[in-house]
Formats: structure tokens, sequence, C-alpha cells
């Protein structure tokens, strides 16, 4: 990945109006993906967003560049990337793409591809779509210019395919659900699935008009959902991300439940079931609480580097079936392809109620170990690594931790940021380590 000019761990991303997030890069992007693709056979294409308002603008552009590469495109509007994923299969198209920043603010945009099986690009279809795009645009002859069609059915397919991943016959009667959808991309589908499965939800993060897209609410901010489970005296809370595929729920007391005890709550139900295959992938970002609390159960654990891309090639290279992340990004391969929200939190719901326990009961079996982190902003956040200095002070540190804790840092791969996370059972002695790492972060990267 550190080779490619454009392509970072999840696709195209960054600010709307700088490049690459223009009309005319994208409009380059959607030719040289057209191009590359059709070497391959492609013909068709499926293209769906979130809700931010420069989704208008990058579809035109992109389904322009793919026209003049004479590849026909299916527009679905604002839909969750994973149905994306999930339609791109069933409509058996050659490839899909997601116009989506994901949990970023309205004004960050960005560009994801899936493949006909509603997977990742392979790395080198990447490769060859970022060499494609150094050479000049050349439209095809205009009979062979591609077409584009509206798609009127995709909401309805989804929430019939998020439906069926649970057992004939499952009911959420007399459960009292809040929903907020943070106003992007399952504004219109997750209160459906919810409440045709029998839920009373209260929806929340519903009303997207192109700039609150992730603003102050959904899955990066879950604690006005807590607020409104208290007012409202719920049973419990579902949080969504901007384009669908990240999850964090709050239990009847307003307590947050974080991707890690999701990820918990879903291993042990599906070993109880015995449906879990070999055992669980987590990331080096992953509460050691998690990692004690599966080894309890005797369920096997590994540690992927962060990004659900890393989650998912570990989990093939095993053979096994779920994998997360503390974001609340959640695998459930044997479900679907891609992480879903949606999916994951249903999976929940039934390990619920299959168990009679409540959410917080659930979560019990995970003792959380206190994690700190900081983010600290720098140009070139790559640099962390190899940085000699700041290996220096990070084995100091963890000399002072020993066995009682661990320390990470690494750069963001969607945004200018250096994480740095220190984890142990005191919240005062790591809280002064992940400041003082930051500073020497911040000092040496300026």
């Amino acid at each position: 990945m550190t080779g490619r000019r454009w392509f970072g761990t999840d696709g195209i991303r960054g600010r709307v109006g700088q490049e690459p997030i223009t009309p005319g890069f994208v409009l380059r992007l959607g030719w040289a993906a057209g191009k590359v693709f059709a070497r391959e056979g492609v013909k068709r294409i499926l293209i769906g967003k979130d809700t931010r308002i420069s989704g208008y603008m990058l579809e035109s552009a992109l389904e322009a560049g793919l026209s003049a590469a004479g590849v026909d495109v299916q527009l679905t509007g604002p839909m969750p990337t994973p149905a994306v994923a999930y339609l791109t299969r069933t409509f058996r198209a050659d490839a899909g793409v997601v116009i989506s920043a994901s949990h970023n603010p309205y004004y960050d945009n960005g560009i994801k591809f899936f493949s006909p099986n509603g997977d990742k690009l392979p790395d080198a279809i990447e490769e060859a779509i970022e060499a494609q795009l150094e050479l000049p645009l050349l439209t095809c002859e205009s009979a062979e210019l591609g077409k584009a069609t509206r798609v009127n059915d995709a909401p309805g397919r989804y929430i019939e395919f998020c439906k069926g991943t649970l057992p004939s016959g499952f009911r959420l009667a007399r459960v009292r659900i809040v929903l907020d959808c943070a106003h992007g991309a399952t504004y219109h589908v997750a209160p459906a699935v919810f409440r045709e499965l029998g839920a009373q939800v209260i929806a929340m993060g519903v009303e997207p008009n192109g700039l609150n897209i992730n603003a102050d609410c959904g899955a990066t901010h879950p604690h006005a959902l807590a607020r409104r489970v208290l007012e409202e005296r719920a049973d419990l809370g579902i949080a969504f991300d901007g384009d669908g595929d990240r999850v964090i729920m709050v239990d009847h007391t307003g307590a947050v439940v974080d991707g890690d005890e999701i990820l918990y709550i879903i291993a042990n139900h599906q070993k109880q079931q015995g449906r879990l295959t070999g055992g669980v992938v987590g990331t080096l970002m992953s509460n050691l609480g998690l990692e004690l609390g599966l080894m309890a159960q005797s369920i096997p654990f590994v540690r992927a580097k962060v990004g659900d891309r890393h989650v998912l090639a570990e989990c093939e290279s095993r053979g096994w079936r779920l994998g997360g992340e503390s974001s609340g990004h959640i695998l459930c391969l044997e479900l679907h392809t891609t992480g879903d929200a949606i999916v994951a939190a249903l999976q929940v719901m039934m390990a619920l109620q299959h168990s009679g326990r409540t959410l917080a009961e659930a979560r019990s079996g995970m003792d959380r170990c206190p994690q700190v982190m900081e983010n600290v902003a720098v140009a070139q956040p790559r640099r962390v690594e190899g940085n000699a200095e700041i290996e220096t002070a990070v084995r100091g540190v963890e000399r002072k931790l020993g066995e009682a804790g661990r320390v990470l840092l690494r750069p963001s791969g969607t945004e200018p940021l250096v994480r740095v996370m220190v984890e142990g059972r005191d919240v005062e002695l790591i809280s002064a380590h992940v400041r003082e790492l930051a500073d020497v972060v911040r000092r040496v990267l300026a």
C-alpha cells in the first residue's frame, strides 16, 4: 500500500474540493477504473453513495468517466456501504462503487470499489487503476458509450437481506430500541428492518440534509444516543456511522458498548450455538479485556493490523468467519462479505434473545482494561514508523508498564494523524504515558 499515490487502506478519500476529491479527478478515476475493468470483461458497475451533499457532484463525475470508458452504470442513490456490496452480487454487476467518507464529517468524501463478489478489490486492480490514471483520457466511440439507469428497489432488497440473516420466525416483539442513523446512509433502511422484525423503534439521526452526516451523532458520538436511551427508558440503543459499516450500542443504563464488547457477545453466542468457526480476529487496538474474556471461554484470538482489510485478510488466511475492530466495524463472514452494521446489531439482538439477558448482562463477561488514546495531528503521519527517537521513547514506556500494559503508535490510514494509545490498569499512569509519547511525536514530526 505504501507505494501508491491515491489508494489508501479504504479506497480514495480526502477533503472535497482538494485533489483527489474534485470533479475533474473523479471523472478521470471513473474512466481509468472503467478501462481497467473493461480488460476483465466488465460491462456494468453499480454505484451507491451516502447522504453528504458532495455525493451528487461526485456521482455525476464518476458516472461520466465510466460512460466515457464504455461501461454501463446502475445508480442506487443513498445506500449503506454493505448494501452496495450485497447489491453488487445480487444484481450480478461486474463491480460496485461507494461514494462515501464513512465516519468523517460532511466536507470529506471518498471512493471505494467492490469486486463482483462484494469484497474489496485486489491490490493488483487498484495498482492498475493508478497506472491508467497517468494516461490521457480518451473517450470511446459514441456508439460504445456506457448507459446509466436508476435502481428503484434497492432499499427493499437490502431490508429483506438484513432480515434474512436471522432464523425464520425471529421476532423482536416488545423490545424498545433507539436507533441513531447519524443522518447517514442507513436513515431509510435501518428503522424499517427493526420495525418489520417487531421492535418498537425510536429513530434519531434520520433527517439528512447533506451537511449533518456524523455531526454529534451516530457511532462516532454515541453519547447523544445514550441520553436518548435514558430519556425513552429504552431497552437499548444502536448507533450506526454515516455509511452503515460501523455499529456502537448503548445498554439500558446508558453505558456505551463498543466494537470489542459487541464482538465478545457475538463470539460467545456463536460458540454456544456451535456456529463459531475457529476463533476471532481483532486488531492491535482491540482491548486486552477482549482477549482475556475470549480466552476464558476457550475461544482463540489473534490480532491483525488496524483496518478491516487486514482483519478480513487474517480471517481468510485462517478460515475464520468472525472479526472486528473496537470502532464497531464487525465482520460476520458467514453472513456477508464485508462489515455490516445492521447485520452485526441483529446478531447481538439474537444473542440477547436466545440467552434471555440484557445487553448490560451480556457484556459483563468482558472486563475492559482502560485504554487512553490521543490523536496527534501531523503533516506526514507515516514518518512515525521507524523513527529512532520515537521508538526509544516507546521502549521506555513499555519497560515501565511491564506485562501490565501495552503501547501502540500508528499512523491513521484516512486522516493526517498519529494515534498514540497506552493500555493498562492504572488510568492516571497510562494517561501520563500517553501525554509523554504524544509530546514526543508532536516535537519530532513537527
